[in-house]
């Protein structure tokens, strides 16, 4: 391919054939990425036959804008599988996926001030200001951690995260950024008295009784967010008693007419998040409006139900 005595060919030619400048072929070479085969008596560089196949390849990486390192490990370390590529591009991807999920939030909050009465912009920006993008769920993390019974066991804790935390969407409407916006808030704000306030079942069931009642509570919740879905009303069903359940599991009694009674109770008289929950409603409802069930609104589905069987039965 290259006319010269030796086989080799000058930078000039090198960079003529890829189709670049030689400026670009000096800083590759400077960094190490394309070696030289020798110099000249008069100094300038001499490349081997390899080196277009070489420098096109960094070309078409560059184009892809993977990062210098990256390129070098894939050259330096290539193989016949292509292993070393496939994992460099889709660490790339996971890379960009984020960057565009972080300019997708980006453009939600500025439509959402564009879009609100000047009279709310400050208030909005204030609110968008404070949460990252993408956003963060360490905050509602941290919140949660600290309203969740002390020393409850790591998978189970985690478990209810999962329930609890609402993932932000990555195409989000200008109405769930402010939604996210007001949960973070909600969280950062201080609480009135030295602790979060806690249900009865915190106390009464202990740490590994929580366990066993966050469990079931997870299957109750499972249950009563298919009726929500169907848009049926708080009735006694199988939710109801997977509900009852747990809490007689947690305090290690018998589910029966008084117990339930007595629950009845005490859940009416546990604290409330209910601004928590609605919030989160609004977070994961999809564009389509269409409201998905939280553990909160499952929670009160299931709450009614009690409240009504109870009633009855008195």
């Amino acid at each position: 391919m290259f006319t010269s005595h030796d086989g080799l060919c000058s930078i000039g030619e090198l960079a003529e054939h890829a189709g670049v400048t030689v400026k670009t072929v000096r800083f590759y070479s400077d960094r190490g990425l394309l070696p030289e085969a020798s110099r000249s008596a008069g100094g300038h560089r001499r490349y081997a036959p390899d080196a277009l196949g070489r420098l096109r390849l960094i070309r078409s990486l560059r184009t892809l804008d993977l990062p210098l390192p990256e390129v070098r490990r894939i050259l330096d370390e290539e193989d016949e599988a292509g292993t070393v590529l496939e994992d460099a591009v889709a660490g790339h991807l996971r890379e960009l996926g984020s960057q565009l999920k972080a300019l997708r939030w980006r453009e939600a909050a500025l439509r959402l001030v564009q879009e609100c009465p000047p009279g709310e912009r400050a208030g909005r920006l204030h609110l968008i200001g404070a949460v990252t993008a993408p956003p963060s769920t360490a905050p509602l993390a941290r919140f949660w951690r600290g309203w969740l019974p002390p020393r409850m066991p790591a998978r189970s804790t985690a478990a209810f995260l999962e329930a609890a935390v609402p993932q932000p969407p990555d195409d989000p409407t200008p109405a769930q950024v402010l939604a996210f916006a007001r949960l973070n808030a909600f969280v950062l704000q201080p609480c009135t008295g030295a602790e979060q306030p806690q249900p009865e079942a915190h106390r009464t069931a202990g740490a590994r009784g929580s366990a066993v009642l966050y469990a079931g509570l997870a299957e109750a919740y499972d249950l009563a967010g298919a009726q929500l879905r169907r848009d049926r009303g708080p009735y006694p069903g199988e939710a109801l008693d997977s509900f009852v359940s747990a809490y007689a599991s947690a305090y290690g009694t018998r589910d029966n007419p008084e117990f339930r009674r007595l629950l009845a109770g005490q859940l009416a008289a546990d604290p409330r998040i209910d601004q928590y929950w609605e919030l989160v409603a609004e977070v994961i409802t999809p564009p389509d409006g269409r409201t998905e069930p939280t553990p909160g609104s499952a929670h009160d589905w299931l709450l009614a139900a009690l409240d009504a069987q109870t009633a009855t039965a008195a």
